[in-house]
């Protein structure tokens, strides 16, 4: 087979997908919005089960949304057919996936669920399936070509099922306002949680912070910035906002005769960088590397600027490389 066929082989394969997507796109409707909302209120998991090719979609579907602030658990219909069904209480909710929702492995889990008045979403394209009715809520997936060549195979169909557990997840973390911080709790290990390290996490606080008033005079605080190995001192105002910032090489351009004589405020940079102590480290990193500095003040809110802390350049680079 020439290289040029193969190739036209998997565009056509991505083509017919991103028609079926398309048409999932305006299959979205308000059933997509009762669902969202009530897997919100659910107090316990939200089961995410499925069978074969349907079986995997789920397993994802459950592990995105224990990861992003929704308890859940997947779990085979055939295992909970025969002993499993103990997982699921009354708090909890099912997600059950099934291209043709007539799936007979499904019928002792619907029946269960039925009797004990637990959710069921359904996402199936067969609108008349016994899944669908059993549904308190359904989402149905147009039909839509398989990309498979002999169009039998779960292709499309289990990318567009893929493709509305990313939808339910992603707005589920907005209705629940799911930050960035509960994101780095639930990933605390592996290059993903460095990414979510925030600089409150490494900055250097309280007694090792280089700070000094903006009336000091230069004698303390040369001593301030020797003791404290920045090579920078912040510098506040009566309301303990930072004003201003001092570094070495401010001190060589004003070092004269009357160097002695004069306070930080004389001698500072005023409006110095800092960033926010919720900031992402890799935030912090950028901000110093694109403004050739080698440490930052993290202060409290852009509002009050009352500093809290500050990192160096190599305390970054020791969790982001």
């Amino acid at each position: 087979m020439k290289k040029s066929t193969i190739i036209n082989d998997g565009k056509e394969v991505i083509n017919t997908e991103l028609k079926g997507i398309k048409k999932l796109n305006k299959a979205i409707d308000k059933n997509f919005d009762k669902a969202v909302k009530a897997l919100a209120k659910i107090k316990g998991r939200v089961i995410v089960t499925g069978v074969g090719k349907s079986g995997h979609i789920a397993s994802k579907i459950s592990s995105t949304m224990s990861s992003t602030g929704t308890p859940s658990q997947y779990c085979t219909p055939t295992d909970m057919s025969h002993g499993d069904l103990g997982i699921i209480s009354k708090k909890d909710a099912l997600i059950v996936i099934s291209n043709s929702g007539n799936s007979n492995e499904l019928k002792n889990l619907l029946i269960f669920a039925k009797k004990y008045s637990i959710l069921i979403i359904g996402i199936s394209s067969n609108s008349e399936s016994e899944l669908i009715k059993a549904s308190n809520i359904s989402l149905v997936i147009p039909n839509s070509q398989e990309a498979c060549s002999i169009g039998l195979a779960p292709t499309t169909s289990t990318t567009m099922a893929l493709i509305i557990g990313d939808a339910l997840c992603v707005s589920l973390m907005k209705l629940k306002k799911f930050k960035i911080s509960d994101y780095k709790k639930l990933h605390p290990g592996g290059s993903l949680g460095a990414q979510m390290l925030q600089v409150e996490d490494i900055m250097h606080t309280k007694s090792k912070m280089p700070i000094v008033m903006e009336d000091t005079n230069m004698k303390s605080v040369l001593i301030e910035m020797t003791k404290k190995s920045f090579g920078h001192v912040g510098v506040k105002n009566n309301k303990n906002e930072l004003i201003g910032i001092i570094t070495d090489g401010d001190l060589r351009r004003n070092l004269d005769k009357n160097f002695f004589n004069v306070n930080a405020k004389t001698v500072m940079t005023s409006k110095p960088k800092f960033i926010k102590k919720n900031s992402l480290v890799v935030d912090a990193l950028n901000i110093m590397n694109k403004n050739k500095i080698t440490c930052l003040f993290i202060v409290e809110s852009k509002k009050t600027k009352l500093p809290v802390g500050i990192i160096h350049i190599h305390d970054c680079l020791r969790y982001v490389e």
